[in-house]
């Protein structure tokens, strides 16, 4: 099978494509392109589904740069090949050979460009970072680069959508003792428990920092098991572990 990415012509022309578990190498629970060292799925397949997505993006094996997300606000600036994974949740650079890439299973990724200043950026975003301001960072370190916030789009790929994503109160109350405001993105379900949205809190965010585009593909990674992993419902299901998606951006 061959590899599936979707595109977004908000990021057009730059080379970027949020990757669905189509073509892959992985099997089992992790059947298809698996991306996810952190998983139990055999090193070998993970290589090699790694190797097939830098080949889609025109790059060398090593120039697919990942970080070791650790639901942060934290961003890495990438001028060279780190050594070793940094621990950050967002990554953005302004060199040409390098593709950025984040894993999510149900989490955000979220994928920046100001194509006329030659900045990208590359973001994992669930419910912490979002709410801790790994987006609003993740523009900041483009800014220091050159980029120009106005002119800088960002697109949320396949995440958990709001049918999909009931939370109690506890994470309710979070979000209010932030801002009252974040009400809105929380809708009645059964008994306690409530229906969060998070892309429309993420989109919210971004437009509020200023943003000139934010966009969301519109697909939600629980309900579609045939083109994408979620954590969420392989939990529901019983599975032992999950595989992760990647999404990347380059120059």
């Amino acid at each position: 099978m061959t590899l599936e990415i979707l595109t977004s012509d908000a990021l057009a022309p730059l080379r970027h494509g949020f990757f669905t578990r189509r073509g892959g190498a992985s099997s089992g629970v992790f059947a298809g392109l698996n991306c996810g060292g952190g998983s139990s799925d055999l090193s070998e397949a993970v290589a090699i589904n790694r190797n097939r997505v830098a080949g889609a993006m025109g790059v060398k094996n090593d120039r697919l740069v990942t970080v070791h997300q650790v639901h942060s606000a934290a961003v890495a600036v990438i001028e060279a090949l780190p050594e070793t994974p940094l621990r950050a949740d967002a990554m953005v650079t302004r060199q040409p050979d390098l593709a950025l890439g984040v894993l999510t299973a149900d989490c955000q990724p979220v994928l920046f460009a100001d194509h006329g200043a030659g900045v990208v950026g590359a973001a994992h975003a669930g419910w912490r970072g979002a709410l801790g301001g790994i987006l609003e960072a993740t523009l900041e370190a483009m800014e220091a680069l050159g980029a120009r916030r106005a002119e800088t789009t960002a697109v949320i790929g396949p995440t958990i959508s709001q049918r999909a994503y009931e939370v109690g109160p506890d994470f309710l109350d979070a979000f209010l003792s932030e801002d009252p405001d974040s009400a809105r993105f929380f809708a009645a379900g059964h008994g306690d428990r409530m229906q969060f949205d998070l892309p429309g809190f993420s989109l919210a965010r971004l437009r509020g920092a200023g943003i000139g585009q934010a966009a969301w593909t519109r697909h939600c990674t629980y309900s579609d098991p045939e083109r994408f992993f979620s954590y969420r419902r392989s939990v529901h299901v019983g599975e032992a572990d999950y595989g992760r998606l990647i999404s990347t951006i380059r120059l």
